[in-house]
């Protein structure tokens, strides 16, 4: 199967006081449907590429899986839309245990909504990395420059693993998350070490783009746009450096300021 990441579409379009007939790229959505142990557990609409790293990462977002080597077998069925996962062990994948909400004090601090397997795969990141101003803004723009396919169609989310140096690597996904969680299965199927990589995002920051990325285990978050109250207090509690709005020559810092670093 042949799957394309945006399609070619006759569209009427107005501009300048007038109506033309011309063609747009559209960006493909795409259900999978993942089976953990002939038990199905999610379905994900996707930008259909990197499908194994995409669900290797959002099964250990979710807590299924902590290592590659738990997984005894993986293989994507592209025509049918299905992607099955075999463990080595038996995991519970009710859907009362992975929706259920927990309201939790964050060890004294302030009171945040988690989703109850949040509480136990989010962490406090320890990274000792910093950044200049001038890395954070080569970065956005590295990660802005590799993405054709929104280029082509503005219809995705980018997102893309760092070094203050450059960019390791980029994915691309209507979904937000799922352009996290195909990082994350890359960074569990390459054995790359996060702790001090940096997240560089092109959506919003939330406070479950913020879980997500304490659970991939960065110290850095840097987005092109803006954070939500929620999302800042988790950054403070995880121990995250929050930034966002990067654009031409400027961004704000929200979060553990001490990582940006002006050498001037």
């Amino acid at each position: 199967m042949d799957m394309k990441m945006s399609i070619n579409q006759q569209i009427i379009k107005y501009t300048n006081g007038k109506l033309l007939e011309t063609t747009d790229d559209i960006v493909t959505e795409f259900p999978l449907t993942i089976f953990v142990n002939n038990e199905e557990f999610a379905t994900m609409v996707c930008t259909p590429t990197h499908f194994e790293e995409m669900v290797i990462g959002f099964l250990a977002s979710e807590g299924v899986i902590r290592f590659h080597n738990e997984i005894q077998s993986i293989s994507i069925d592209e025509n049918a839309g299905y992607a099955y996962v075999s463990l080595h062990s038996d995991v519970t994948t009710s859907q009362q245990y992975y929706s259920k909400r927990f309201i939790g004090s964050c060890c004294g601090k302030s009171r945040q909504f988690y989703f109850q397997n949040d509480v136990k795969t989010s962490k406090t990141s320890t990274s000792k990395q910093t950044l200049t101003p001038e890395q954070c803004i080569s970065l956005m723009k590295a990660m802005q420059e590799s993405s054709v396919v929104f280029q082509e169609t503005g219809g995705v989310h980018n997102a893309a693993l760092c070094t203050p140096e450059k960019m390791l690597v980029s994915r691309t996904d209507i979904g937000r998350h799922n352009a996290l969680d195909k990082l994350y299965g890359y960074s569990i199927l390459n054995q790359i070490p996060v702790r001090d990589k940096i997240i560089v995002f092109s959506g919003r920051i939330s406070s479950e783009v913020l879980v997500k990325a304490s659970k991939i285990g960065v110290g850095i978050v840097l987005s092109k746009s803006a954070p939500t109250d929620l999302a800042i207090k988790l950054a403070n509690d995880l121990n995250i450096t929050a930034v966002g709005f990067i654009r031409g020559n400027s961004f704000n810092v929200y979060s553990h300021t001490e990582r940006i670093i002006d050498e001037k």
